[in-house]
């Protein structure tokens, strides 16, 4: 079984230096190595040329500038594997990765309970390589003070979706190696993994459909699923500052295709509250995510 020793909003990604005065409360960098797996696969995409940046926000493991992605696989024990798969994909605004809250602690949970799970760490826009043009700028985004040279994009980026694709045709295609089931392997992604999971759905490629989909504090008000919609799990907070109250139009019109479609709204959790925030009602949120997936016949047999 492979473990790792080892979330902020949308925005908030941050420098790998010490805190200055000017920064948001609640906000405290520090300097991060890289997580170094030995099974991380290089899923062939990008330049080849890592840029990438780690630090750890309020004690977090995080990273921005990826600029190749990656594979983290987190096998279960032979003897409680399900067969099932997922991949993780973690938020950040597509400018940069919650990558422990949001990927790696979310991945061990899943193995430890049988389901084969794969971090995916994918490709985001670039910010600025000075940590303190970064932070600044970043304080701008998030207080609409200032300029910058980022934001979040409103969808998407053709990389991301691309490196969504290939992680999927990864799994899929080593099915036998990792010991899994095709038919059973899904994708689940938080805030812009989120939208990078629907992005996937959507696009439809026959060698990376998911076979079940989780939307967690993703955007739950979207356009029509695909023909050959998945079973959807989603769940946001009612108190979500981003996406809380946007409505709820994704939900309704799965359900009007007649995909199986199973939603929450909790009344507190805010957002990127990982795997559950203390105190609120995100508490142990992936219990029913587990059960969801028994009820849909996915943690059934084995490859």
């Amino acid at each position: 079984m492979i473990r790792a020793a080892l979330l902020p909003i949308a925005m908030a990604v941050a420098a790998p230096t010490a805190v200055l005065a000017q920064e948001p409360p609640g906000f405290r960098f520090s300097d991060a190595a890289r997580a170094d797996y030995p099974d991380e696969v290089r899923l062939g995409t990008g330049p080849g040329q890592p840029t990438e940046e780690w630090f750890r926000q309020d004690g977090s493991l995080q990273v921005r500038n990826v600029t190749e992605a990656t594979l983290t696989p987190f096998l279960p024990n032979p003897q409680s594997a399900t067969g099932a798969a997922v991949v993780v994909a973690p938020g950040g605004g597509f400018l940069g990765l919650a990558i422990e809250e949001e990927g790696f602690r979310v991945a061990r949970w899943l193995a430890d309970h049988g389901i084969a799970a794969f971090v995916l760490k994918y490709r985001v826009l670039p910010t600025p390589a000075d940590p303190r043009t970064f932070r600044s700028e970043l304080v701008a985004v998030r207080t609409g003070k200032g300029q910058a040279s980022f934001r979040p994009p409103a969808d998407t980026p053709a990389d991301s979706l691309a490196d969504g694709q290939a992680a999927l045709r990864h799994v899929m295609a080593n099915a036998k190696t990792y010991g899994i089931d095709p038919a059973r392997t899904g994708m689940m992604g938080f805030s812009a993994g989120a939208m990078l999971t629907l992005s996937v759905t959507r696009a439809d490629d026959p060698r990376a459909r998911p076979a079940f989909v989780a939307l967690i504090y993703g955007r739950a008000n979207g356009d029509p699923p695909p023909a050959k919609a998945p079973p959807m799990f989603a769940l946001v907070a009612a108190d979500d500052p981003l996406f809380g109250r946007e409505g709820f139009g994704l939900i309704e019109s799965w359900r009007k295709a007649g995909a199986p479609v199973e939603f929450h709204l909790l009344q507190t959790g805010g957002h990127g509250f990982g795997l559950g925030r203390t105190g609120t009602s995100s508490s142990e949120w992936i219990y029913g995510f587990h059960r969801w997936l028994d009820v849909n016949g996915m943690l059934t047999g084995h490859p």
